[in-house]
């Protein structure tokens, strides 16, 4: 249940609302926000990839927040060199 409540996606709610009261007839605004939470979607779940096989393989704590995050890391480069093209 806490997996389940961390993550839903309240954040993206509130700047869903935010964005609409601010720019009301710019769909376009949030169609691009909604594509970038997408895209964005994919080092996340790298992160959580990683840290769940190595948790599996019972590494210790640091190594597994390291690994993780350098994966999130290299994703996160990537998502925006292919983002900016």
């Amino acid at each position: 249940m806490a997996g389940l409540i961390a993550a839903m996606p309240l954040t993206t709610l509130i700047v869903l609302v935010w964005l609409y009261a601010d720019n009301p007839s710019n769909f376009n605004l949030m169609t691009d926000y909604c594509r970038g939470i997408l895209w964005g979607f994919v080092p996340s779940v790298l992160f959580f990839i990683v840290a769940f096989f190595c948790f599996r393989r019972h590494l210790p704590l640091g190594i597994v927040l390291a690994a993780s995050f350098a994966t999130w890391l290299i994703a996160a480069i990537i998502h925006q060199l292919l983002l900016n093209k």
